[in-house]
């Protein structure tokens, strides 16, 4: 259970018990004395009723401000989730540019391979 439900218990169960002992050494009569219950009962029943909305209207309370705050760290979430898409897009546009790049070096020096071999070929032994 929570604070607020073992208050409005508190509340209910101390209520009792004064009325219980008031009305017991109260020297009043049978009739006087179920009023007095029925008014107790009734005080007691306003008064954990206000303790129980006033517990679901906190209750209420917590609850949004963690639903707005689980939106707001979802978004959060979602920009940085963005961010780092771009920036891999960014990286693997940078690694295609170097495979190409090298790719490109490499057919070169292939083709100049090629060359000075068909160069050495022709040359008199």
């Amino acid at each position: 259970m929570n604070k607020s439900g073992d208050f409005v218990a508190g509340v209910i169960v101390g209520g009792l018990i004064g009325a219980v002992i008031g009305i017991l050494y109260a020297p009043k009569s049978g009739k006087e004395t179920r009023e007095e219950l029925g008014k107790k009962a009734d005080e007691l029943l306003e008064k954990a009723k206000e303790e129980y909305e006033s517990a679901l209207e906190n209750s209420r309370k917590a609850y949004e401000a963690a639903l707005k705050r689980l939106k707001a760290l979802e978004e959060k979430a979602l920009e940085k989730v963005e961010d780092a898409g771009e920036k891999v897009d960014e990286m693997a546009g940078r690694g295609k540019e170097a495979l190409q790049e090298g790719k490109s070096r490499l057919k070169k020096a292939v083709d100049a391979g090629v060359e000075a071999f068909k160069e050495e070929q022709g040359k008199p032994v």
